[in-house]
């Protein structure tokens, strides 16, 4: 048996360590904003480059702090990636805000800026690139569409920390970057939490007085905020795993080439072409070509890749069925994710324009199936995987 994820057998080696942090938070007893919280700011502004760090309650919360200290109002639009987790979209929408989707890469399973640059619009008013499965978007040119049309970026790295473009980290080289660390994330935590970081004093300054129901000082609200605050046990726990996290994503990144070696010598797997990234069309007829049944993510050369997913396309309709002999086999795997954004039943009722071409995205919805990538799997665990996956071929 291989699960998908086993975060006891990251946590469990901690146990000392994490019941010295809990003693420690339980003996002063500032339970709410303690120095333990400081701390851990510190760390990941360290750990990340960026100049502020704001623990909050979840990184969906951490992207709905950002949009309110954007200013973000009803009436203005957000482009976002159709294929990703709901949060994105679901921040937006709560401000009365329209999310406008945006197609995506079929390499990268990012946003498409080509699309998002067709749909901008007089009321656009930000743009959130999300770095999916640990890999960065192509910022470089969403930065410049940004730019040239004066819109805000936030960058959704929930899955990301630690991830680099070009030798810049993923969250902090737009107005804002958002953090998770829901504990199925790589930097994983004992609840949900979040980090908001900015280069940005003015835009830190703002979200922390938002933090606190938009008081400052205390009992005195120049601002309708929230409460967004990220318990001091949390931060405290995961100071202790932040110290290890470069060792986390070493582990990651060794089973990530595991599977792309050994997976690649298998009749019908191919590798993902990095050249055919804008260009969809291209890239199924090199497919068609290759005989290909299953394609295996990429690193792109220009980016550090954390791995939070490791995600297979499955051709020809075929997912569901190696899903249900992986499972039949006692092999985790999981489907990130099966409807797109636009697709979402809650989004049925948004003006048409916001949700039309997003044709890559609805394909790759059909045909994504992810495997056990955690660091702390055994090398006879992934030859499990391996070896099951060459069965269903």
């Amino acid at each position: 048996m291989v699960p998908l994820l086993d975060v006891n057998a990251q946590n469990h080696p901690l146990e000392s360590e994490l019941q010295a942090a809990f003693t420690q938070v339980m003996k002063h007893g500032r339970f709410i904003m303690g120095p333990e919280m400081e701390t851990f700011e510190k760390e990941i502004a360290t750990m990340t480059g960026a100049k502020h760090a704001l623990s909050v309650s979840s990184g969906t919360d951490a992207l709905l702090l950002a949009l309110m200290a954007l200013n973000i109002q009803p009436g203005d639009e957000v482009l976002c990636p159709a294929f990703t987790f709901f949060a994105t979209a679901g921040a937006v929408s709560r401000l009365g805000a329209l999310p406008v989707f945006t197609d995506i890469c079929p390499i990268c399973f990012n946003l498409d800026v080509n699309d998002a640059r067709k749909k901008i619009t007089a009321k656009t008013k930000a743009i959130i690139p999300v770095h999916l499965f640990g890999q960065c978007a192509d910022m470089d040119p969403i930065l410049a569409l940004a730019a040239e049309h004066g819109l805000k970026v936030v960058e959704d790295a929930a899955q990301s920390i630690g991830a680099a473009y070009k030798g810049r980290q993923s969250g902090t080289m737009g107005h804002f970057g958002t953090y998770s660390f829901f504990p199925s994330k790589n930097l994983g935590g004992f609840g949900d939490g979040g980090m908001l970081v900015t280069n940005d004093d003015e835009l830190a300054e703002f979200a922390r007085v938002l933090r606190v129901h938009g008081s400052k000082p205390k009992y005195y609200h120049h601002y309708v905020g929230g409460n967004f605050r990220m318990d001091t046990l949390h931060c405290a726990l995961l100071s202790v795993k932040v110290k290890r996290y470069a060792q986390y994503t070493a582990e990651r990144q060794r089973n990530a080439v595991h599977y792309t070696t050994a997976l690649a010598k298998l009749p019908g797997i191919v590798l993902a072409d990095p050249a055919h990234c804008k260009c969809a069309s291209a890239q199924a007829a090199a497919l068609a070509a290759q005989g290909a049944k299953i394609v295996l993510p990429v690193a792109y050369g220009h980016n550090s890749h954390i791995w939070n997913q490791f995600t297979l396309r499955v051709l020809g309709g075929k997912r569901d069925s190696l899903r249900d002999h992986l499972v039949a086999k006692k092999i985790g795997c999981d489907i990130y994710y099966p409807v797109t954004l636009d697709q979402q039943q809650c989004f049925a009722d948004l003006p048409v324009s916001s949700r039309r071409g997003c044709e890559v995205a609805h394909q790759l919805a059909g045909e994504v199936l992810s495997i056990p990538i955690y660091g702390e799997l055994s090398e006879a665990q992934r030859e499990e995987v391996i070896a099951s996956i060459a069965e269903w071929l």
